[in-house]
Formats: C-alpha cells, sequence, structure tokens
C-alpha cells in the first residue's frame, strides 16, 4: 500500500518540486530540500548555507553570520510549502503572506558550511490563516525558534 496514502507523508522532495510550491526564486529562495512533509502537520526542509550567500559579504565582514530574519524567512518559506501543499493549492498561483512574528529568538550563529534544518508545524489551520510554529536547527542544536501566523491570498494584479 502507498505510504503516501496511509499517512499523508511527504519526502523527498527536490528542487523542482520545492520550486512549484513557492514563487521565490534566488537570491530569496532559502529551503534547497524537504526531507518530509506530513500533510496537514508539520515539515522537515534544509537550507544549505554556503559562503555564496549574497548577505555573507557584509553580514559581517571577517565574521560570516545568517541575518536572523533570513533564518525567519527560511523557516516561513518551509511554512509556505507545508500550507500549499497540505491545502491542495500547487501550481494555483496562491502566495503566502506574513502576518505576524512572535517570540524568535536566536540561539546560536548560523555559519557558512552547514546544512539549517528547519521543521515547521501547523499550529491553526485554516482556508487562509494559518499559524506555525518553526525551529531552526544545526546538527540537533537549536539555533532559532519563532511563531508566526500567515494568510493565503491570491498574488497582486499587474497595475
Amino acid at each position: 500500500m502507498n505510504d503516501t496514502v496511509t499517512t499523508g507523508a511527504l519526502g523527498p522532495l527536490d528542487i523542482g518540486r520545492v520550486m512549484a510550491a513557492l514563487p521565490h526564486r534566488y537570491p530569496m529562495l532559502l529551503v534547497d530540500r524537504v526531507e518530509e512533509l506530513i500533510l496537514d502537520r508539520s515539515i522537515a526542509a534544509i537550507k544549505a548555507v554556503t559562503i555564496n550567500e549574497g548577505f555573507f559579504q557584509g553580514h559581517f565582514p571577517g565574521r560570516p553570520i545568517m541575518p536572523g530574519v533570513l533564518i525567519v524567512e527560511a523557516m516561513a518559506q518551509a511554512a509556505g510549502i507545508l500550507a500549499v501543499e497540505s491545502l491542495g493549492l500547487a501550481g494555483s498561483g496562491k502566495l503566502v503572506y506574513f502576518m505576524a512574528i512572535d517570540g524568535a529568538k536566536f540561539r546560536k550563529p548560523v555559519e557558512p558550511g552547514v546544512l539549517l534544518r528547519l521543521e515547521v508545524e501547523f499550529v491553526q489551520k485554516r482556508s487562509s490563516v494559518c499559524k506555525f510554529a518553526g525551529r531552526a536547527t544545526i546538527d540537533g542544536q537549536l539555533a532559532a525558534e519563532a511563531n508566526f501566523t500567515a494568510m493565503i491570498a491570491d498574488p497582486p494584479r499587474p497595475a
């Protein structure tokens, strides 16, 4: 029997599937792979942090550290994939917009050369507004955490 049918688990999802779920592109696409996605429940994704990231040129010269806001953005993008896949919106053109970020805490610097694991779960799921709890870890150690709310909406119309 197909495991996806019985448990709602998907994965791994490659970069092509990630890009099909998210509108983000370089340099703002911050999810490289999805290791596991359990529909209506949780996602575990990876961001490979490399010295080639443009933000490392200025944050900080001589001591490259991934900006905290980008770590939260990476968690939010993982949440966007979870929401789009769980709500059956892949390919619909719908976008997932931040509404609120709460309780963001940064515990460990994220430096080039690490695999940042993004773990996000639904706290509340509705058709147009979802709440999530996210964690970013490196080798099992907590680097950052945040709770956030997102709205699912149509993209803006061209002017």
